[in-house]
């Protein structure tokens, strides 16, 4: 699907020079002298790298529409994760690497969104918010929970977060999988 280049929004996925490329950051300039246009930063979807453009309201690019699909996470073996497709039972396995550092919030049986371009995984997308415990923090100490001081703390999958004072070892939280931060404790 064709669109101008002046409607390219944050998210959208776009063939852009021989790759296809994510929309990070949008914004529109119109300069006192010239043509007004949006300067985009894209990052490639397949290496990670990025790149600034200009896209004028007269050119076009080629949005693409990615099939997503619901899978469930299975297990991680080795270097790769096996997910399997809710309708299909079919099973596909993708690189650790690929989802980076938020693998580690990937949890048994968990629903995830995989997107993917002609067959082939591009994008997972997990949970907006994960239930985690703390596996270990500093203790509080006391008075300091009239200011809004966070201390580090490590949860049950490794990652290190940033909690409010009266939480403790052995606390469930619920923590957003893609800022890594704290977002409430858990019921």
């Amino acid at each position: 699907m064709k669109i101008n280049g002046n409607e390219i929004r944050i998210g959208n996925v776009i063939q852009h020079k021989g790759g296809l490329w994510v929309a990070v950051k949008t914004s529109h300039v119109k300069p006192g002298k010239g043509g007004a246009f949006a300067q985009v930063e894209l990052k490639n979807l397949i290496d990670g790298t990025k790149l600034n453009e200009r896209f004028r309201s007269s050119e076009t690019v080629e949005r693409v529409r990615l099939d997503q699909k619901d899978y469930q996470f299975l297990y991680a073996e080795g270097d790769s994760l096996t997910f399997m497709d809710q309708e299909t039972f079919d099973q596909i396995q993708i690189e650790t690497d690929f989802l980076g550092e938020r693998a580690a919030f990937l949890q048994d049986g968990m629903q995830v969104m995989v997107e993917s371009f002609e067959g082939r995984p591009i994008g997972v997308k997990l949970p907006q918010q994960v239930t985690l415990e703390i596996a270990e923090t500093e203790p509080t100490v006391k008075g300091q929970t009239a200011a809004s001081s966070y201390k580090p703390a490590v949860l049950s999958n490794g990652v290190r977060c940033m909690v409010p004072p009266f939480c403790g070892t052995g606390d469930r939280i619920i923590v957003d999988t893609e800022e890594v931060t704290y977002v409430r404790r858990a019921d």
